[in-house]
């Protein structure tokens, strides 16, 4: 016979009691409200990132004592990024936002009570999975996942890129001068070096400048889910990618593109592949398009818009898409997850509408 509580063995039991009470009182009315980290919780198996990420840290120890605070989970701190990515949010803000919305200890599967990976720790892990490469691979996974889950790429693809900003360099002309011969100035001190984008480029596009990186994307015509990607500093011609990103897994051999991607080389590259090709038409001075031109451009618009819809969508729940990192590796990686979170939510979207991609 188990012995009688104590007065502070009892108090504490009456607290934890409370707490949960309390707990879930709040998550009810968070349902009330639609959470939606709860449908993309619940909908998206998350087992999917596990094993490469438990396969990832162990890569990552090294011999020595166990001693020391135990390590968080990997899933744990991916889920983190995810939502940090989700709501363009620093790792700052991250940390504090964690201890403060329980919608985000629920989604990360934290309690009151547990320990929130600080704005560091959520750095370094960030700082590693660049490192490795494994975004490009987490997205590639998840692309296999979806194949396997009947959502194959089908009906064509489309290639489009958008333009995604970091902070700008208040460099001198002669500065600028030598970043772009790759030789970045020799009198600039160690602290300072770290603080400057030697790799992010200017363009000009509709008449504004823009400084940063370019999203290439490829994306199915039939679920809109972004199927291959690429990232490149700003000044790189969209049309400088366009065959490494045409997916030969499409069921079909259709490839829309607006104008930029439309030149003598390519159509020739998708005529010797099998492609049939709707790329916007372009006029020239003194060759304006024929009304037969303009209709055909207004068709193949209707498919091809379909991927400014994924752009849209990425802006609208991130809002000013500005990374605040440096360096092409950096820039890849949050991009990249940028991506992939956007088919995370695309998916989520069709299981939960009842999409039918049969």
């Amino acid at each position: 016979m188990a012995p009688p509580k104590t007065h502070q063995e009892r108090r504490l039991e009456k607290m934890r009691q409370g707490k949960l009470f309390f707990e879930e009182m709040a998550y009810q009315r968070l349902d009330k409200g639609k959470d939606p980290l709860v449908t993309l919780a619940e909908t998206v198996d998350w087992r999917i990132f596990e094993e490469p990420l438990r396969a990832f840290r162990e890569s990552l120890r090294t011999t020595g004592s166990p001693a020391g605070r135990k390590p968080f989970d990997p899933l744990l701190m991916f889920k983190i990024l995810v939502l940090g990515s989700l709501y363009n949010l620093s790792d700052d803000a991250m940390e504090y936002q964690i201890r403060d919305r329980l919608s985000f200890q629920r989604f990360c599967g934290l309690s009151l009570e547990d320990r929130v990976p600080d704005a560091k720790t959520l750095w370094l892990f960030r700082e590693q999975l660049t490192q490795a490469g494994l975004v490009e691979f987490l997205f590639a996974r998840f692309d296999e996942a979806l194949h396997q889950m009947g959502l194959e790429a089908r009906k064509g693809q489309i290639v489009d890129a958008s333009l995604v900003s970091v902070p700008i360099q208040r460099n001198g002309r002669e500065e600028n001068r030598q970043i772009r011969e790759g030789n970045p100035p020799q009198e600039w001190t160690e602290a300072k070096s770290r603080q400057k984008d030697t790799e992010a480029r200017w363009t000009v596009k509709n008449g504004k400048s823009t400084f940063g990186y370019k999203n290439h994307i490829e994306a199915d015509v039939s679920c809109k889910l972004i199927r291959r990607y690429a990232v490149t500093p700003a000044s790189v011609h969209d049309s400088q990618v366009f065959r490494e990103l045409l997916d030969p897994g499409n069921t079909s051999k259709d490839v829309w593109a607006d104008a930029a991607y439309r030149s003598a080389s390519h159509l020739e590259y998708l005529r010797q592949e099998g492609y049939r090709e709707h790329i916007q038409r372009k006029g020239t001075s003194g060759h304006p398009l024929t009304g037969w031109e303009k209709q055909g451009n207004r068709t193949r618009s209707r498919t091809r818009s379909r991927v400014e819809h994924i752009f849209a969508a990425q802006k609208q729940q991130a809002g000013t898409l500005l990374l605040r990192s440096i360096g092409l590796a950096r820039a890849k990686a949050r991009i990249g997850l940028r991506n992939l979170i956007y088919n995370l939510q695309r998916f989520t979207y069709l299981v939960t509408q009842v999409y039918v991609w049969a």
